[in-house]
Parts: C-alpha cells; sequence; structure tokens
C-alpha cells in the first residue's frame, strides 16, 4: 500500500491539532484528515477508505463507540484508537471493552501514542519495550522528590515545579499551575515537543538528551527540559525567561535537574523502544553513532566556540528571516491563536 490513511475526529481543534502533528513526524507516507463531528466522519467513512481511525469518546452527536462501530460497517479492517479524558471508571472500562484496537487518557502520551499507530498498521516488525519499573521502585523513587522540586520552586520564585514521565504523568508537584485549567492541554503540547527532542536526539546520536525550551509570555514563563530518556521537568513562574535572569535560572534549574536525576537513578537511563521498520535495516548502535557524530561535529563545535559580536548575531539572523518564509500550512498555529494559548508574549504598548 502506497499511503495509510488516517481519519482524526476530534471537536477539540488544539487537539486535533496536536495529534496530527505528532503524525507527521512518522517516517511514512500518511494521508491524514481531521473531521470535528461523528456525523461527517460517518460519510467520510462511506466515501473514503480508512485504515485508521483515531477519536474522542464524546462527540457531538454520538459516542465515539458508535462512531467506531459506523466507520467499520463501511472499513471492517479500519484500526481504531479511541481517547478519552473521562476519569469516570465505568466509561474507562466501556472504551477498554468496546473492541478498540487501542485506547489513550488525555493527556495523550505522544510516544505511546506514536508507536500504536505503527504497531496496528503494520509499519514496523518488532517491538522491544522497556523493561516496567515497579511500582514498589516507583514508591520509592517518589518520596525525595517533592522536596527537590519545592526547593527548586523556592530558589526561583516561582508558581510551579513539576516532574512528568513520557507517559503525561505528573510524579510530583510544588505549587500550583497560574490557571488550572490549562494543566491538560500544556502537557500533551509539551509531550509533542518532548517526543519530537528524543527523536532529533537518537538522529543526532547523543547518548542522552540535552535540550531547554524556555517560553517568555510576558505574563509568566514557561522552562521546560528532560530528564534522561523518560523524564522532564516543567518549572512555570514570572520572569524566569527574562533576558537578564534567563542563564540564572537555566544555571538553578540544572543543578535541581543532576539531583533528580540521582535521586530517580536507573529509572533515568531506562532503554527506549527499539522499532525495526519494515523494508529498512536496523539502526546502528547508538554508541557507535554518537562516537561518529561527534568526530562529524567536532569541527563545528570548535568553531561553535567563537564568540559572536551583536552584530553578527543580528544579520545571521535577518538572513535567515528572509530566506525563510513564514509557515502557511492550515494545521499550524497562528500567532493570534498561540497568543489565546499563552504561548505568545503580550504586545508591547
Amino acid at each position: 500500500m502506497d499511503s495509510y490513511r488516517i481519519l482524526i475526529v476530534e471537536d477539540q481543534r488544539e487537539v486535533s491539532r496536536l495529534l496530527r502533528s505528532a503524525l507527521e513526524t512518522l517516517e511514512h507516507k500518511l494521508t491524514i484528515a481531521e473531521i470535528p463531528s461523528g456525523e461527517e466522519a460517518v460519510l467520510d467513512s462511506s466515501r473514503n477508505r480508512i485504515d485508521l481511525l483515531v477519536s474522542d469518546y464524546r462527540l457531538p452527536g454520538m459516542s465515539g463507540i458508535e462512531l467506531m462501530r459506523k466507520v467499520r460497517d463501511h472499513n471492517p479492517k479500519a484500526k481504531v484508537i479511541l481517547i478519552t479524558g473521562q476519569t469516570d471508571p465505568k466509561v474507562r472500562k466501556e472504551v477498554a471493552e468496546a473492541g478498540a484496537d487501542a485506547f489513550f487518557i488525555k493527556p495523550v502520551p505522544m510516544a505511546d501514542f506514536l508507536d500504536a499507530v505503527e504497531r496496528h498498521l503494520g509499519l514496523v516488525e518488532t517491538m522491544l519495550p522497556p523493561e516496567p519499573i515497579s511500582a514498589d521502585d516507583e514508591e520509592e523513587i517518589r518520596r525525595g522528590l517533592p522536596d527537590l522540586l519545592a526547593g527548586l520552586r523556592q530558589e526561583l520564585e516561582a508558581n510551579a515545579a513539576l516532574l512528568i514521565n513520557d507517559d503525561g504523568r505528573v510524579l510530583a508537584r510544588a505549587g500550583d499551575l497560574p490557571d488550572n485549567s490549562i494543566e491538560i492541554p500544556l502537557l500533551s503540547s509539551l509531550l509533542s515537543i518532548y517526543s519530537a527532542s528524543q527523536k532529533i536526539s537518537y538522529h543526532l546520536g547523543q547518548k542522552a538528551t540535552s535540550n531547554w525550551h524556555v517560553f517568555d509570555t510576558g505574563e509568566y514563563d514557561l522552562v521546560f527540559a528532560p530528564v534522561g530518556t523518560v523524564h522532564a521537568m516543567l518549572v512555570i513562574g514570572k520572569n524566569l525567561g527574562a533576558e537578564k535572569r534567563v542563564l540564572k535560572t537555566i544555571d538553578i534549574f540544572m543543578a535541581c535537574r543532576e539531583n533528580i536525576e540521582k535521586t530517580l537513578g536507573d529509572a533515568v537511563a531506562a532503554p527506549k523502544v527499539v522499532k525495526v521498520a519494515k523494508g529498512k535495516e536496523t539502526a546502528a548502535p547508538a554508541a557507535e553513532t554518537a562516537e561518529k557524530s561527534d568526530k562529524e561535529l567536532e569541527p563545528l563545535l570548535k568553531e561553535a566556540k567563537k564568540k559572536l559580536k551583536p552584530a553578527e548575531v543580528d544579520a545571521y539572523w535577518d538572513k535567515a528571516a528572509h530566506k525563510h518564509k513564514a509557515p502557511t500550512k492550515p494545521d499550524m498555529l497562528s500567532y493570534e491563536q498561540a497568543k489565546q494559548l499563552g504561548l505568545a508574549p503580550k504586545d508591547e504598548k
């Protein structure tokens, strides 16, 4: 089959976009369609082939389970992934027993979601999961984390500090977000960044993911960074990303991250899922790739040590902005949409 067709049915536009953006990171030929309602999805399934249906449990007019059955009337071989934000155990049980191929609780863990997509569409031949951490070990790990996060929050005078895993679950926290209603969509979006960062690090041959994401929104700032391969830290507070303060913020953040890595121990270095794509050779071992990449990057790293004058930096970005036009893809967030989600700086008066 040249291309697989995936239909996303979700009435919340930001969630639909997030899922689509994640799917577009996969190195496979995929045709992705987005539809906001069950009725439109049923009509689409009667006219077009559907290889994979990704649907919310609660939709206007019908449930995701009803939609799944109607779609399979027209596409019997269609795979189905259901998503729910419901915490009611009865709802979760109904979704689990409905006959879907997979289901996820919001915020959707993007790494697992993409693995499920590849597995059920037959895009990978093997799946070697990491060794699970026992409940007793996880409880032992958690005990020292709140104090570390509380110290980080106090030192940065932040609103909140959180440690999450790659499933989007908050393992420990200190303080509360300025607006608790944004926690689920915020963590979902950050997990998409996290997943992309892990993939980039793998392609670069990095032994450990090391990147930082600082969002200076004007009202309150976010600092987000991975901790090993299966955890990430998030700090939210005022002026954390301010020009005069951001370097100090990162220094304090790094010191706390090192302590958290020691507390997590082996959990930080848990092996990632190994996937072998159909028709492709297995990738070289990470250590070998890292060694090769280090040699290739050495000249660039030497060049990077040279200090640039402010005028040279400005000239570089002016050239880059002129060369790369602003994106016009309809599935990307506009400035106004990003502003509404609190991810863009306020307009200066």
